[in-house]
């Protein structure tokens, strides 16, 4: 049994149908990514694990237990941590703010998460007291991501992480989500780059029309003839 999992998830928006039977999971200490084109519903997927979107089959767990029934904010309050690919940082405001905001849902001390967050990012330390908005793509990524951190998450879900940054953003990026993984935490990522994401996952999930086409290992997947035709451009 692994730590997330969504099984067999159907949904739709509307009367239009998105998922169809597909099922992902990830463990702690473990980078999964979900891969495959346009409206495969990769981010379908990760509304209905954060509750953002009923699925009417299928069931979501979290270390066992069936969270499907849960709101979004109890599914934070367990565990579960969101890092949205727009709009992920408040730009008007300081890193340190940024970070605090973070823990809203927290009413006691910020002390040891934030501490755990500069160790982790060692650059938002140095710049704690700058405008989120004036820092690099990847930086402000990086606040994204220790914002995240400061409800003290067991699994990270990170939505298409590197959307619309540089070669060498996006690999900075990739450094900080298996910094992400090697901290514990379980770590669920939707990406476009499928395969510089496959290179650095534990298991990868190609979907196509909101089913699963390919499951495997990140190195399978990347060795497949199939998924490499259809997928990763040879």
């Amino acid at each position: 049994m692994a730590y997330l999992e969504g099984n067999n998830l159907v949904a739709a928006y509307g009367v239009v149908p998105i998922l169809h039977g597909c099922s992902v999971e990830v463990n702690k200490g473990e980078l999964a990514v979900i891969v495959g084109p346009n409206g495969a519903g990769k981010s379908t997927v990760m509304k209905v694990l954060l509750g953002l979107l009923e699925s009417s089959e299928g069931s979501v767990l979290l270390d066992g237990q069936d969270i499907g029934s849960l709101s979004t904010q109890q599914r934070i309050t367990l565990g579960l941590a969101f890092v949205p690919q727009n709009n992920n940082t408040f730009p008007s405001m300081t890193v340190e703010e940024n970070l605090e905001m973070g823990a809203f849902l927290r009413d006691d001390s910020l002390k040891h998460t934030m501490d755990e967050v500069y160790s982790l990012f060692p650059i938002l330390f140095e710049k704690r007291r700058q405008m989120a908005g004036e820092l690099s793509g990847g930086q402000r990524q990086q606040v994204a991501f220790g914002r995240a951190m400061m409800t003290r998450p067991s699994v990270m879900l990170l939505d298409e992480p590197t959307a619309g940054v540089s070669p060498i953003i996006m690999d900075e990026i990739f450094g900080n989500i298996i910094d992400l993984k090697s901290s514990g935490k379980a770590v669920l990522m939707v990406e476009q780059n499928a395969q510089q994401a496959l290179n650095i996952a534990d298991k990868g999930f190609v979907l196509v029309s909101g089913r699963n086409e390919h499951t495997g290992s990140g190195q399978e997947l990347i060795n497949d003839p199939a998924v490499r035709k259809q997928f990763l451009g040879g």
